[in-house]
């Protein structure tokens, strides 16, 4: 599956929302800010996480049905990735 370039913006932005904090924590900002934006990266991730997830599981199961072979599995095999990455 060749990525999107829209998935790959996503992770340029937790990217530079990583920078940010980093810089933050050098310049010796505010606990409670530091951990907000922790906090928004965190929940940033696990939407891409489903994204990516949701995309694969379309692709899969379209081209299961090209096959004429049953999605089943491919849709297990996502499921199992949701929950392995809470």
């Amino acid at each position: 599956m060749e990525y999107p370039q829209d998935m790959k913006n996503r992770l340029r932005r937790v990217e530079g929302q990583v920078r940010g904090i980093i810089r933050m924590m050098e310049e010796d900002k505010d606990c409670k800010d530091v951990i907000t934006q922790l906090s928004a990266v965190r929940a940033a991730i696990d939407r891409t996480i489903g994204y990516v997830v949701a995309k694969n599981l379309e692709h899969c199961i379209r081209m299961q049905a090209e096959k004429g072979e049953s999605a089943e599995e491919v849709i297990n095999e996502a499921v199992k990735l949701i929950v392995k990455s809470r």
